[in-house]
C-alpha cells in the first residue's frame, strides 16, 4: 500500500485535502471518485526514512498493541495493517505503512525495521529476527514491551533525581550574584574610613573585584560554560568524565547499579530468545555506555572463545561485583543464565532505588546546609561592622 497526499472539491464546490491508501495512483483517483469529489492534485507520499522521530513511549505503545494483535491469531501483516489503521493521523504513519508495503512483498520484518535505526535499535532488530526464526514474535514483543518500560522508567528515574539538586544549585547561585553585585555594592558607604574585619575586607573585595570586572566575569562564566558543554559532548569528555565517576564512593555505587540492571536485563532478553551468548553479549555491551565495563565485555568475549567461563573472566576485570560474577557462575553451573539475569536485574533495580533515595535525601539537605553557610558568612562579614557601636560614635 502506498500514501497518496491529494487536494480536491466535495459535493458541495468546497476545497478538501488529505490522505489516501492504495496500490496505485489509479485506484487512488477511483477510489476518491466513488467518494464523489473532484481531484485537482494528488502525489505519492514518500517516507523519509531517516528522519522519522517517535518518541519511546509511542514505541513500546506499539509493540505492546502488535503483542497484542499476534497473541489473538491474526498474522503479522493483518497485525500491521490493524495499527496502520488506527495511527492514520499519528507520526507513526508513514512508518507502519512502509512496515505493510515491505511485509507484503516477502520482506522479513527484523529486515523492515532495520531501515529505521533511529526508531529501532540493534538490540530491538535482533530480538525481533530470534523471534522470527523461533516463531515467537508474540512473546518477543511481549518482552521487548517490559524491556523498553523499564529503561524510560530508569531514565526518569535519573532525571528526577537531579532535578531538585540542580534547582538547588542554580537558587544558591543567584543568591551569590544578588548578594555580591547590588546588594554589598549598596553598602559600601558604610565602611568608608573604618577599621574593618579581614573576613569582611575580603567579601568587599570580591564584590568590588566582580562589580569591576562585570563583562569579563559575564564572557568568563559562558566561556567556562560552553567549554564544559563542548567537552562533555566530546568524546574524550565522556570518557574521562565517566571513569572518574568509578573513583568518587557514591557515584561509584550507583554507575555499577545503572550499568548492571541495563545490561542483565537486556542480556537476559536477548538469550531468552535464542540468540546466541557471543552475539548477545557483544549486542549487550553497548547499552553499558561506559568505557571501563565495555572492555571488560570485550575482553571476555575473546576469553569465552578460548573455554573460559563469562563469570570467570568478568571477576578478573575488577569492575564487578562479587554477587553478580556469583550468581552468573551458579547460573552457568546450572545452564540456566537467562533467569539468573532475570534475577540479577531485580535486585539491582531494588538497590538502585533504594541508592537514589539516600543520594536524593542526603544531597538536598546539603545543598541547603553550603547555601546556608556561604550566604550566612557574607552576610556576618557585612553585618558585624554594623554592630560596632563606638565606630559610628567616632
Amino acid at each position: 500500500m502506498t500514501l497518496y497526499q491529494y487536494a480536491a472539491y466535495s459535493k458541495k464546490s468546497k476545497k478538501i485535502s488529505g490522505t489516501i491508501n492504495a496500490e496505485s495512483l489509479e485506484i487512488a483517483k477511483e477510489k476518491l471518485h466513488l467518494q464523489h469529489v473532484l481531484v485537482t492534485k494528488i502525489f505519492e507520499i514518500k517516507p523519509k526514512k531517516n528522519h522519522v522521530v517517535i518518541s519511546q513511549s509511542t514505541v513500546i505503545t506499539l509493540t505492546k498493541d502488535l503483542s497484542l494483535l499476534l497473541k489473538s491469531g491474526i498474522a503479522l501483516y493483518e497485525s500491521l495493517q490493524t495499527l496502520e489503521e488506527k495511527y492514520r493521523a499519528h507520526k507513526a504513519h508513514p512508518l507502519l505503512l512502509d512496515l505493510c508495503d515491505k511485509i507484503k512483498h516477502g520482506m522479513g520484518l527484523s529486515v523492515a525495521l532495520g531501515a529505521y535505526p533511529k526508531v529501532f535499535d540493534q538490540i530491538y532488530i535482533s530480538m525481533v529476527k530470534a523471534g522470527e526464526e523461533s516463531g515467537a514474535l508474540e512473546k518477543v514483543f511481549d518482552r521487548l514491551a517490559v524491556m523498553i518500560s523499564k529503561k524510560e522508567k530508569l531514565k526518569k528515574q535519573l532525571s528526577s533525581a537531579m532535578i531538585y539538586p540542580a534547582f538547588i544549585g542554580i537558587f544558591c547561585l543567584v543568591v551569590l550574584i544578588a548578594l555580591f553585585f547590588f546588594l554589598i555594592p549598596s553598602m559600601e558607604e558604610l565602611f568608608e574610613g573604618r577599621d574593618l574585619h579581614s573576613m569582611t575586607k575580603t567579601v568587599l573585595s570580591i564584590s568590588h573585584f566582580l562589580s569591576a570586572h562585570k563583562i569579563g566575569f559575564l564572557i568568563g562564566s559562558l566561556v567556562l560554560i560552553l567549554g564544559n558543554i563542548t567537552l562533555w559532548k566530546s568524546k574524550i569528555g565522556k570518557v574521562f568524565a565517566k571513569k572518574a565517576l568509578l573513583y568518587i564512593p557514591v557515584c561509584k555505587t550507583m554507575v555499577t547499579e545503572v550499568i548492571l540492571l541495563r545490561f542483565s536485563s537486556v542480556l537476559s532478553n536477548l538469550l531468552g530468545n535464542g540468540v546466541s551468548l557471543m552475539d548477545a553479549l557483544h549486542l549487550s555491551k553497548k547499552v553499558m555506555d561506559h568505557p571501563s565495563f565495555e572492555e571488560a565485555i570485550t575482553q571476555a568475549e575473546k576469553e569465552i572463545t578460548q573455554g573460559r567461563k563469562l563469570s570467570d573472566s568478568l571477576d578478573e576485570s575488577g569492575f564487578f561485583p562479587k554477587l553478580f560474577t556469583r550468581m552468573l557462575s551458579t547460573a552457568e553451573e546450572v545452564g540456566n543464565i537467562s533467569p539468573m539475569l532475570d534475577n540479577i536485574a531485580i535486585i539491582y533495580e531494588e538497590d538502585l532505588d533504594r541508592s537514589l533515595s539516600r543520594f536524593t535525601t542526603l544531597l538536598q539537605p546539603m545543598l541547603l546546609l553550603f547555601l546556608g553557610v556561604v550566604v550566612g558568612i557574607i552576610l556576618l562579614s557585612v553585618l558585624l561592622p554594623l554592630t560596632d557601636v563606638s565606630s559610628f560614635m567616632n
